[in-house]
C-alpha cells in the first residue's frame, strides 16, 4: 500500500507498491498520448523552434480542452491567437513533467527534491484533470459522488474504477503538496 509523501533531510519521500507504480506509469503515458499533437509534414522549423503553431485549433476532446483551456473567455479570436503562441510550449512542459515523473517510478522508494516534487505535482494534477473530465466532475455534488466509491473489490464498472483511481491520485497529490508545504515551513 502506498505511503503518503513526507518531507525529510534528503527531500520528500514516498513509497508506492509495484502495482501502484504500474498504474501511475500507465496514467502518465495516457496523458502524454493525449497531449502529443499530430504534426504536419510541412511544419516550419523556425516556427517550431520559437514555439509558434499556426495550425493549432481548439481541442475537440473535452479532457484535452481541460488540460489546454481557452485563455480568453468570450473572445474566440484572441483565445486562438494566444493558443497559437503558447500551446506548443504548454504541451511540451506538461509532457516533460509527466515523463520526469515516469522515470521516478523505476525506484521502489521515491525521493524527490524540490524540482522533482514540482514536476510530480504538475503530472498528478494533469491526471486528475483528465479523470475529473471523464467522470464529469463539475461541482461539489459530483465530487462527493466520486469520493463515495471506496472499495476496490466493489469496482464492477468503469465509472467505479475511475472513481477509485481519481481518489488515489487525489490522495497522492494532496500528500505531496502537504509535504512540500511542510518542507517550506521548516526551511524558513
Amino acid at each position: 500500500m502506498a505511503k503518503a509523501f513526507n518531507p525529510g533531510r534528503r527531500g520528500i519521500t514516498g513509497f508506492l507498491e509495484p502495482a501502484e507504480r504500474d498504474l501511475l506509469r500507465k496514467l502518465f503515458d495516457d496523458i502524454i498520448t493525449i497531449l502529443e499533437p499530430s504534426r504536419p509534414a510541412h511544419e516550419d522549423p523556425l516556427a517550431a523552434l520559437i514555439g509558434l503553431d499556426m495550425d493549432v485549433a481548439v481541442p475537440t476532446d473535452p479532457a484535452l480542452l481541460r488540460l489546454l483551456p481557452d485563455a480568453v473567455m468570450g473572445d474566440a479570436d484572441a483565445s486562438l491567437e494566444f493558443r497559437q503562441l503558447t500551446e506548443r510550449s504548454l504541451r511540451e512542459s506538461k509532457i516533460g513533467a509527466l515523463r520526469a515523473a515516469t522515470l521516478d517510478l523505476d525506484k521502489d522508494k521515491l525521493v524527490l527534491d524540490a524540482e522533482a516534487a514540482g514536476l510530480w505535482s504538475r503530472a498528478l494534477n494533469d491526471v486528475r484533470l483528465v479523470l475529473a473530465q471523464r467522470l464529469e466532475i463539475r461541482d461539489e455534488g459530483d465530487a462527493e459522488r466520486v469520493h463515495q466509491v471506496q472499495d476496490w473489490g466493489e469496482a464492477d464498472d468503469v465509472e467505479s474504477y475511475l472513481s477509485l483511481v481519481y481518489n488515489f491520485v487525489s490522495w497522492l497529490q494532496e500528500s505531496l503538496v502537504q509535504a512540500m508545504l511542510a518542507g517550506l515551513k521548516s526551511s524558513s
